[in-house]
């Protein structure tokens, strides 16, 4: 079997396009090296401070091009504690932390991980706010990630079951009701 070009024209672009995307991660790595991670450590030291947010910021390269800045609002007793051998040991509360972590093909996710209490429950899943291209981080943007993460980690600390989920409707009408007929006796 003999295939011309016509025949793989598609092949090819994918090729191509597989080629472009290998080279972005390269460039993605090298951007943050030469100034994103700073650019990031930098962007979040400054609204802490400008806020008054005791915050630590700090980077993180345990892996090389899987790095991460972390912004974290530390560790703390709980106020709760349990009785060890006719002791109190005080349950430590992890406060909660806005990270921008390098993926492997060089895009940061961002993401929230919120406040945790040592044997209490589990810990929730880290949230994701998006992945960005470095190129796509701009200014604005960390104002608005810090804005969120500030927002979640208060609705954690102020948690209140009193203000139902805006999906989840209780009442016994609800299953009877039809086009706005009332419901029927039984």
């Amino acid at each position: 079997m003999s295939l011309n070009e016509q025949d793989t024209f598609n092949l090819k672009r994918k090729v191509e396009h597989y080629h472009e995307v290998l080279e972005n991660t390269r460039r993605y790595r090298e951007v943050w090296h030469s100034e994103l991670k700073s650019q990031i450590v930098s962007q979040l030291q400054h609204l802490s401070t400008q806020v008054g947010l005791n915050a630590s910021v700090e980077a993180r390269s345990e892996i090389e091009n899987l790095e991460a800045v972390v912004c974290s609002l530390g560790s703390v007793a709980s106020g709760l504690g349990e009785n060890v051998g006719g002791m109190r040991r005080d349950l430590i509360k992890q406060n909660g932390a806005l990270v921008y972590q390098q993926l492997f093909n060089g895009k940061i996710l961002v993401l929230i991980n919120l406040p945790h209490i040592e044997k209490y429950g589990q810990p929730q899943a880290p949230k994701t706010i998006a992945i960005y291209r470095p190129e796509e981080l701009k200014e604005p943007y960390f104002l608005r990630h810090m804005e969120t993460f500030v927002s979640e980690i208060m609705q954690w600390e102020d948690y209140d079951d009193d203000i139902p989920e805006p999906n989840q409707r209780i009442g016994f009408k609800m299953n009877f009701e039809r086009n706005g007929d009332e419901p029927k006796p039984v």
